[in-house]
């Protein structure tokens, strides 16, 4: 059973900590559309427990995405892909919020972590490039399915989603698009769901409303760097990307059962 969250207090570091994790998240999903807010919760996690992390970020990602789709606008997004993905996401969110409070996060995480480890390995046996795949809806509502539950049980849901698209090989521009326009749909489908799990406290509004700042400028230094890199070096970025995450989640996961 899930450990009641303690809200955190409300202290200068507890700001600046929070403040520094939302605004990386802000980075990813500028240069990347979105997928590794796992990376900013260590961040967060040093100043609150990571379900409470997960509660203050909900509707936080609304509003990063919203903002995000500012640069990532329709002609971004590749619609084929997200009419096979967007229905098993969804699907996947409500499972994983019938599962939250039962799942073992621990396996979750480390289960999650070696297949992307896999898929990473894969890549760097064949000599770190894209091997350019069809599209599947088989595959892309598996890992649309994944996605959602990874998400909602740990705001992971990135690799699932990146195992699909990367093989692809869209462009830099559209693949970034397609990720952002799938975790806004993704983001505001599980915030009403975390808020409920969650239930946050006044300081946790206060402290929402401090990390709001982060967003524009992140969002937009995020996008200026996208804007520098070239197709070969976001997709690069991507699958490092990939191992920091993998790694993160495998450390969760085996931490959790040592402690």
């Amino acid at each position: 059973m899930m450990a009641s969250p303690v809200a955190p207090e409300l202290t200068t570091a507890t700001i600046l900590v929070a403040f520094a994790g939302v605004f990386l998240i802000c980075f990813m999903k500028g240069a990347f559309g979105g997928g590794f807010s796992i990376v900013g919760i260590p961040l967060l996690s040093i100043v609150m427990d990571p379900v409470t992390a997960g509660g203050l970020l909900a509707p936080l990602l609304v509003a990063m995405d919203l903002f995000a789709l500012r640069y990532w606008k329709p002609s971004t997004w590749s619609k084929p892909d997200l009419v096979r993905l967007l229905p098993g996401l969804v699907i996947g969110i409500g499972l994983g919020y019938l599962l939250f409070r039962v799942l073992d996060h621990r396996a979750i995480a480390i289960a999650m972590a070696a297949i992307t480890l896999i898929f990473v390995s894969l890549w760097l046996v064949g000599g770190g490039t894209v091997t350019i795949r069809p599209r599947s809806s088989p595959k892309a509502i598996a890992a649309g399915l994944a996605s959602g539950v990874s998400t909602m049980v740990a705001h992971s849901g990135g690799p699932p989603l990146a195992m699909y698209l990367l093989p692809l090989g869209l462009s830099k521009e559209v693949y970034a698009g397609t990720t952002s326009l799938f975790f806004t749909v993704g983001n505001a489908t599980k915030a009403a769901p975390w808020l409920l799990l969650v239930k946050p406290a006044g300081n946790d509004w206060t402290l929402m409303a401090a990390c709001l700042l982060a967003i524009p400028t992140g969002v937009w230094l995020g996008w200026r760097l996208h804007a520098r890199l070239d197709q070969r070096q976001v997709y690069r970025a991507c699958y490092g990307l990939l191992i920091v995450t993998a790694l993160k989640l495998l450390w969760d996961g085996v931490s959790g059962y040592l402690a």
